[in-house]
């Protein structure tokens, strides 16, 4: 037999095997992740698509073309760049230009407007206005396929944003504190940009304010707002109003954060109202020793030196014990900006229930994140953020601020008259912006300091400050006289009287002070037993 032909009855034998005992087919699975793999890698190199929503932007331009009103329903979260194709932009663009005359909108008008203004061949030609009008079926949906668009363009916004923070991190010579300010910053101004708050019927805004003055009616102290502590002041203002920027300004020297730290005191250790301190000139030690004095009444030369005479560790132990457990937060950051102020403020408000926030001071904050013009740009973005975020968190801010030198330069024919040395609103150093956002402008003044020894209806300036109500938008401006103690670095009603100190033995006995110095000296407490005392730290 021939070679071929023996072979024969095999192949057709195996032939028939195969046809007979088919082997199950094997998925060549490590073949078809290689092949997922390449696919991710090659969509990996190409890069991602950006969010968009073409049909949706179509939609909303045929809709703006057709109908009358319909540019009004999205022109307040739509603008041009909210648009992720071009053409798109340039067709917005030229409806915006004409609602911005009154001209009417229509598939004529955006045209010309597009012929008139060059861009008619950027826009697709005229064939492609024409087609987005025909592509509108239906307006009753066109808020909410706007709003779909506005979602998309943020989201591009954010990956813009994330990717140009995330090269500058990869960046060795990038400061990371730089860096995350820089971030904060463009993060608030991204948002601050794209949400807005809507408008609200004023039937439940109604029952807000009914519920307010039922509120302020049940109070005994007839106040509607947070109590200062000082009477005459409360009585003028109502209290400290919830979402109110107040200003509390004067010249260095004048005790501007004597008066909030004695305020603070009323309010968070007699009255136990949650209160917040940013202390931007001294740190938190210094300033509880600057509280120190004002409660327990030492001087503030020998807190420092630690050099206490026996009545005196008695009396700072007795009030010291008033500050512990006190809802008092105090935060030292230095050169504190407006951006992690807001972070923090915010979670004061949601962790703690603080009710308050004083800033010392304002002029030594900064917004940082964003580039200005001049300083006085940037102190009006701080003025502008404080309020925004009084408003936002619904409560009191009180920052402090310096004034300009035109307080001492300012003369008149008598340089003795208590009015030669007052401060004015165009006093406020660095912006004017400071005296348009506030709700309220107090100027703190001591006509002793320059030498003023007698006020304009002739009565004695010693130990006197003036509160100036300058600005009050919900309220009357006027002054109000308060008791200024220097050497304790404590304001007070006027009708106050310092309390008498308990001694260790139960007796009662005078503070000594420049007020009731009666002949009590040091040596007339020599008989104090301090060893039983609990031990207390000099500072």
């Amino acid at each position: 037999m021939q070679p071929d032909k023996v072979g024969e009855p095999h192949r057709r034998a195996a032939k028939h095997y195969s046809k007979t005992n088919k082997m199950p087919e094997q998925r060549p699975t490590s073949r078809r992740k290689t092949v997922r793999s390449n696919d991710q890698d090659q969509l990996a190199q190409l890069g991602r698509l950006q969010p968009q929503a073409v049909e949706f932007e179509k939609a909303v331009l045929g809709a703006c073309i057709i109908e009358q009103d319909a540019f009004g329903t999205v022109s307040d979260f739509l603008k041009p760049h909210s648009f992720y194709d071009s053409k798109h932009q340039v067709i917005f663009q030229a409806i915006q230009s004409l609602a911005a005359t009154n001209s009417p909108i229509d598939l004529l008008t955006v045209t010309e407007q597009l012929q008139k203004s060059g861009d008619l061949e950027n826009a697709g030609g005229a064939a492609y206005v024409a087609e987005l009008s025909r592509s509108m079926l239906s307006s009753a949906h066109l808020e909410y396929h706007a709003r779909i668009v506005a979602q998309k363009a943020l989201a591009r916004e954010l990956i813009s944003y994330t990717s140009g923070i995330q090269k500058m991190a990869f960046d060795d010579t990038q400061d990371i504190e730089s860096l995350m300010q820089l971030a904060e910053g463009q993060l608030f101004e991204l948002s601050k940009s794209n949400l807005k708050k809507d408008f609200t019927q004023i039937d439940p805004v109604i029952h807000e304010a009914y519920e307010l003055l039922q509120k302020a009616a049940a109070r005994t102290d007839g106040l509607s707002g947070l109590p200062s502590g000082f009477d005459k002041l409360d009585a003028m203002t109502s209290g400290w109003q919830n979402s109110d920027l107040i200003i509390i300004a004067a010249r260095p020297a004048m005790g501007k954060t004597a008066f909030v730290l004695s305020m603070a005191r009323n309010m968070a250790v007699d009255r136990k109202i949650p209160i917040a301190m940013f202390s931007l000139e001294m740190s938190n030690v210094q300033l509880v020793n600057r509280l120190l004095v004002n409660v327990c009444e030492i001087s503030g030369e020998k807190i420092k030196s630690g050099q206490l005479a026996k009545y005196e560790w008695s009396q700072l132990d007795h009030r010291m014990n008033d500050l512990f457990g006190a809802p008092l937060y105090v935060d030292d950051t230095p050169s504190l900006s407006v951006f992690e102020l807001r972070t923090k403020a915010r979670r004061l408000v949601r962790d703690f229930g603080v009710q308050m926030i004083i800033i010392d001071y304002l002029q030594l904050m900064n917004a940082s994140g964003m580039s200005y013009g001049s300083r006085q740009e940037e102190v009006s973005t701080i003025s502008r953020s404080l309020k925004g975020l009084a408003k936002e968190l619904n409560i009191p801010i009180i920052a402090l601020s310096q004034l300009n030198r035109s307080v001492e330069q300012r003369t008149s024919s008598n340089p003795e008259s208590p009015d030669s040395k007052r401060p004015q609103l165009s006093d406020l150093r660095e912006s004017g912006a400071i005296e348009q956002d506030a709700d309220m402008v107090c100027f703190i003044h001591r006509p002793e300091y320059y030498k003023i020894m007698k006020d304009q209806h002739g009565n004695d300036t010693k130990g006197i400050a003036e509160i100036i109500i300058a600005k009050h938008r919900n309220g009357a401006v006027g002054d109000v006289r308060l008791r200024f103690r220097s050497e304790f670095a404590r304001f007070l009603n006027l009708d106050d009287d310092l309390p008498p100190m308990p001694t260790d033995d139960g007796t009662i006995r005078p503070t000594p002070s420049k007020l009731n110095l009666g002949g009590i000296n040091d040596d007339s407490f020599d008989g104090l037993d301090i060893s039983s005392m609990p031990s207390v730290t000099p500072f």
